[in-house]
């Protein structure tokens, strides 16, 4: 399951996502479809915050190791 399916489960909806995070429900769908699930940089925290998949499932590319990024939400 990619990344950003798993997020949108844990979130209920796409819909319930995309509130949660203060985006419309076609953004999320963008992600979804056209970017091939890849979740933009700036909202990678903010949907770890809401649904607990981790800032290396989301992007590994940039968190490389698991526990990157998980950390410094810890400490929020």
């Amino acid at each position: 399951m990619k990344a950003l399916n798993k997020a949108i489960k844990a979130a209920g909806s796409a819909r319930a996502l995309a509130l949660k995070l203060g985006v419309s429900p076609m953004t999320v769908s963008y992600w979804q479809s056209r970017s091939s699930g890849v979740v933009p940089a700036e909202r990678v925290i903010s949907i770890f915050q809401i649904t607990g998949v981790t800032p290396h499932e989301l992007r590994p590319d940039l968190y490389p190791s698991p526990s990157d990024g998980v950390a410094d939400v810890k400490q929020l």
